[in-house]
């Protein structure tokens, strides 16, 4: 008993269920399951079974989901592994109905990949890669910039991009959280160092503000008021002086986490 649970304990680390392939004869699926748990575990240090950052990978086999080697050579070969069995969709948990492939090569049913969707955008639900173009419920205004020969901190030998947002006053619609209410829009500069980095962080983020990605509408973090129009999760330095605490320069990572930032909602 103490080995099968150790191996389901495992499997859900890596996001996945073991399933018993055989219904009509549980008892003979169970036990052959906690064979090749037994199996596996007495091949397996305690360090790999606790780590779970090992390359130890899932793969299916007579009885059940099981852990071994073989699997693990053969999973490094693949883009990416499927989260669920080969019949079943991963959001459902059923035999798959129209079935999809994504380009991540994770599948699911055409109805369940439509409420994800809408849900959270054209994401994988499970390794999160963008399959389409996102757009967000950024609420209409400009994004305009200039440039400046005056340096940023950390930054001497370029000059300086000023980014202006401006996003009026206006009325909620559907895609926010209360609609037909009045929200409170804002003004903001942000700073990027005018070279080859700064300057493809800004085509980026004229991207992400095409596509409504660079505010939102909702409560305030500074004020706490509702009805506010704040950043999307795209951070911006606001200020030149002050370092990363303050929002500002230097701060020699700067450019790198916001390119995954813009990564993570399809902007690259």
């Amino acid at each position: 008993q103490a080995e099968v649970t150790i191996l389901s304990i495992s499997l859900e680390s890596e996001g996945a269920t073991a399933l018993l392939t055989d219904p009509k004869q549980p008892e003979k699926a169970l036990l052959r399951l906690h064979q090749k748990t037994a199996t596996s575990l007495l091949n397996t240090s305690p360090h790999a079974l606790t780590d779970s950052n090992n390359d130890c990978k899932l793969s299916q086999a007579s009885g059940g989901t099981v852990l071994d080697e073989e699997s693990a050579d053969s999973m490094h070969n693949n883009d990416v592994p499927s989260a669920g069995s080969e019949d079943n969709c991963s959001i459902c948990m059923s035999t798959f109905t129209d079935k999809i492939m994504l380009v991540c090569k994770h599948e699911f049913c055409k109805d369940c990949l439509e409420q994800s969707k809408e849900s959270m955008g054209p994401i994988c639900p499970l390794c999160r890669n963008v399959f389409g173009l996102v757009e967000g419920n950024q609420p209409d205004g400009t994004m305009d910039y200039a440039k400046s020969p005056h340096s940023l901190p950390g930054y001497p030998n370029c000059g300086r991009i000023t980014i202006t947002y401006c996003i009026p006053n206006g009325r909620q619609t559907e895609k926010h959280p209360n609609p037909g209410q009045f929200f409170t829009g804002l003004n903001r500069v942000a700073f990027l160092p005018d070279n080859k980095e700064g300057n493809k962080v800004l085509h980026l983020l004229e991207r992400a503000f095409a596509q409504k990605l660079i505010f939102t509408v909702g409560t305030s973090r500074t004020t706490g008021y509702d009805n506010q129009v704040t950043w999307n999760d795209i951070h911006h330095k606001t200020s030149i002086h002050g370092g990363k605490e303050r929002y500002g320069y230097p701060d020699p990572d700067y450019l790198t986490r916001v390119k995954e930032e813009l990564k993570a909602k399809g902007i690259m």
